[in-house]
């Protein structure tokens, strides 16, 4: 198989990756043509110990590295929902930025990641949280919890406050969620699927959104009652027993990614 038709798969997802490292599509475009040049001559080659996609992304940061790494933004106007993420990710710092662009844009794991870097898991791990922290400096934010199960709530809510967001409300139910909207609008919901008076949580967040555009994070034990196709379909989705770094992370790009987070 040819190196172009090896490659060809996953080149829309590294320009993808490279106009958010760069912050600009044309810049990003011209790094990534430069790495293909680079392996169409020879100059570079493609890792053996790694997967054709992990490999291209490892010569991409090889050559954007080598070349003065350009972290300028170059954004004009701040229009767009991709401006303002650009412009929220030019507030991270380079090495940081790129960590958790690869696992949270790219869907690379740790280990992957660090490959991509030429680096460890472990300070993969240590960059991803570093760029949560200032993600969530960045985008603080008023949360409503819908959770019917006492200690469950409070375990959100300290995670939540962990990363400095407020907690103005805890519903049990789906009239209580609805009514707790009204009376102060969140910038985001984590809610749960069964409530307390045998509701639905998927009813109260499609309520929700009628009246406001948040992100919503489920965190169920029934994840199989919304992978229906049907609105809304959630995009961040937790499992329980959750893992407290899960929940953390899901907060931050849900925040990081979402329309309605205007800069």
């Amino acid at each position: 198989m040819s190196l172009l038709a090896r490659l060809a798969p996953h080149l829309p997802y590294v320009r993808r990756y490279a106009r958010a490292l760069t912050g600009d599509q044309a810049t990003g475009d011209q790094y990534v043509r430069v790495a293909l040049e680079a392996l169409a001559a020879g100059e570079r080659q493609l890792p053996a110990d790694m997967t054709p996609r992990v490999a291209l992304y490892h010569v991409f940061h090889t050559i954007w590295s080598s070349t003065g790494a350009r972290l300028e933004d170059t954004h004009d106007g701040d229009s767009g929902v991709a401006d303002l993420a650009a412009k929220r990710l030019m507030k991270i710092s380079p090495r940081s930025r790129q960590a958790f662009l690869l696992t949270s844009l790219e869907g690379f794991t740790p280990s992957e990641a660090a490959q991509v870097l030429g680096t460890d898991p472990r300070t993969v791990d240590q960059l991803i949280g570093e760029a949560q922290s200032d993600i969530d400096a960045e985008l603080a934010t008023d949360v409503l919890i819908i959770e019917d199960e006492a200690i469950i709530a409070a375990d959100i809510e300290s995670l939540v406050r962990e990363l400095g967001h407020d907690v103005t409300g805890t519903a049990t139910t789906h009239t209580e969620a609805v009514e707790a909207v009204r009376q102060h609008k969140p910038g985001l919901v984590l809610a749960d699927i069964q409530l307390a008076d045998g509701s639905s949580g998927i009813d109260a967040v499609r309520d929700i959104l009628k009246d406001i555009n948040v992100p919503v994070i489920f965190i169920t034990a029934f994840p199989e009652r919304l992978l229906t196709g049907e609105r809304p379909e959630p995009t961040f989705l937790i499992t329980k027993p959750f893992q407290p770094e899960t929940v953390k992370a899901a907060i931050s790009q849900a925040l990081f990614f979402h329309p309605s987070r205007r800069a």
